[in-house]
């Protein structure tokens, strides 16, 4: 697949971006590169591979049962909820905010 000049620079409007002309041609390379290579993904045969919902590390001695199954590895914590306490200093550094938001320039109409 080949991304033109065009389609650079209609992402940039989308993006907000003012990109000098040496910078379109730099993206427009770089994004081809990254579609051809996507092309190639879709190419691969994956009709037998099961989809991973979830990594299982595996400990240093290879006789040990993978770690996700131990519960002992110090390195994971359980995935539990908890508040921020770090908000209303966050929000008091903030040039123009209205608590508990942060007040931004409208960039939906250009």
């Amino acid at each position: 697949m080949t991304i033109s000049r065009e389609d650079v620079l209609r992402v940039a409007e989308l993006a907000h971006l003012e990109l000098a002309p040496q910078e379109v041609e730099m993206y427009r390379g770089q994004l081809d590169e990254i579609l051809n290579y996507i092309g190639k993904l879709q190419q691969l045969d994956v009709t037998n591979v099961q989809p991973m919902t979830q990594m299982s590390f595996v400990n240093a001695n290879a006789n040990a049962a993978p770690i996700a199954e131990s519960k002992t590895d110090p390195d994971l914590r359980e995935d539990v909820a908890r508040p921020c306490q770090m908000g209303e200093a966050i929000l008091n550094q903030a040039p123009d905010a209205a608590k508990p938001f942060f007040r931004v320039p409208k960039v939906i109409e250009r």
